[in-house]
């Protein structure tokens, strides 16, 4: 079976966790340190990415969050207005 990531991938990731230890990792747009160690692997990989290193491609995010708006008009109330 062949290995999902290359060796660039592991040069880059190596190099961002040296980075975290030593405290000048930065993350991307807002440039605030990275203290998390998945953080700073997940930066190694996306560097390797652009150098055209052997990565597969990043997780794609879906949202679980449901609709915020309730049917609040439904017999809902609040528990203040409830108690009097």
């Amino acid at each position: 079976m062949a290995s999902k990531y290359g060796k660039k991938a592991s040069e880059k990731v190596g190099k961002a966790m040296k980075e975290r230890k030593a405290g000048t990792l930065k993350s991307g747009r807002s440039g605030k340190k990275v203290t998390s160690r998945k953080q700073a692997i997940a930066i190694g990989l996306s560097e390797a990415r652009r150098a055209g290193g052997k990565v597969p491609a990043p997780k794609k995010k879906t949202s679980s969050r449901k609709s915020t708006k309730q049917h609040k008009s439904t017999g809902e109330r609040s528990s203040a207005s409830a108690s009097r």
